[in-house]
């Protein structure tokens, strides 16, 4: 049982679906009020009207987090209906995998990760950050990823992206100390997700698994045939290979579920047996 996320205020982007769904639900059978924010209005209410059917509290606002405007706005519809935004995680981002060779069909793409996933993160800090230093006490998670660990062919602007994130997060620790907790949350490889619709050529995924490339797609291709070993889908099992959305959602709430005096800075998310080598 959670003993510290019970009454936290969450703020969550990207909410209506994938990850932010997952940690807004988790979030709130642990007893936090939960604020979701999506671009998706339609999917953000489906996702909210389960949550208070089941007896949780939550509230949503539509908001597209590049536009700064509207993420003030939900911002402020949390406070109005909660009194309060304890947590802001940034979960909403995409994620549009491809070698500059492809730069043709990816730049659109490109474009928009730059805005959802910098912009994004800032727009939420900037809006959050007032009320946090007048609380005297607030945190933020940024969700980056381990492809913003390093230049990697096939990923050069959703890396730096990533990279963006954890740079941000740490000048916000530094600059905010003893005020604002800050938390970056790094994921591996993760089946389930929407994050797949974003990848522009799918053979740039090799880039992050370098001399491993050849086990890797051999493993994709057993998973691809459901002759996965059982040891490989096993979450006890040191051989696991490939997160869930389940166990980031679980690691995201394990980071908020901590005394005000505690906080986890930098968690990355991996399969013990994956074959990512970042």
């Amino acid at each position: 049982m959670s003993q510290y996320l019970k009454d936290k205020v969450v703020v969550i982007t990207g909410a209506g679906s994938g990850f932010g769904k997952l940690i807004a639900e988790k979030c709130a059978a642990e007893g936090a009020k939960v604020v979701g924010v999506d671009i998706n209005g339609e999917a953000l209410a489906a996702v909210f009207d389960g949550i208070r059917a089941a007896g949780h509290e939550g509230t949503h606002h539509p908001a597209d987090v590049t536009d700064m405007d509207q993420v003030k706005a939900a911002v402020a519809h949390a406070v109005d209906t909660f009194g309060a935004v304890d947590v802001l995680v940034n979960n909403a981002g995409v994620m549009p995998l491809a070698y500059f060779a492809d730069h043709e069909r990816a730049w659109e793409k490109w474009h928009k990760a730059i805005d959802i996933n910098i912009k994004g993160v800032v727009n939420g800090i900037s809006a959050v950050y007032d009320r946090m230093i007048e609380q005297g006490r607030g945190q933020v998670v940024n969700i980056s990823s381990i492809y913003g660990n390093a230049g990697i062919e096939g990923s050069g602007v959703y890396s730096a992206t990533k990279a963006a994130v954890t740079t941000i997060s740490d000048s916000l620790r530094i600059e905010a100390k003893g005020k604002i907790k800050v938390t970056t949350v790094k994921p591996t490889g993760i089946t389930g997700t929407n994050l797949a619709s974003w990848i522009v050529n799918d053979t740039a995924i090799m880039g992050l698994v370098g001399q491993r490339a050849p086990q890797y797609a051999e493993t994709v291709a057993n998973l691809t045939n459901g002759t996965l070993p059982p040891e490989q889908t096993d979450v006890d099992s040191v051989k696991y290979w490939l997160i869930k959305p389940e166990d980031l959602a679980d690691a995201v709430v394990h980071v908020i579920d901590q005394p005000w005096g505690i906080s986890l800075s930098d968690v990355t998310v991996r399969a013990s047996g994956e074959d990512y080598i970042y």
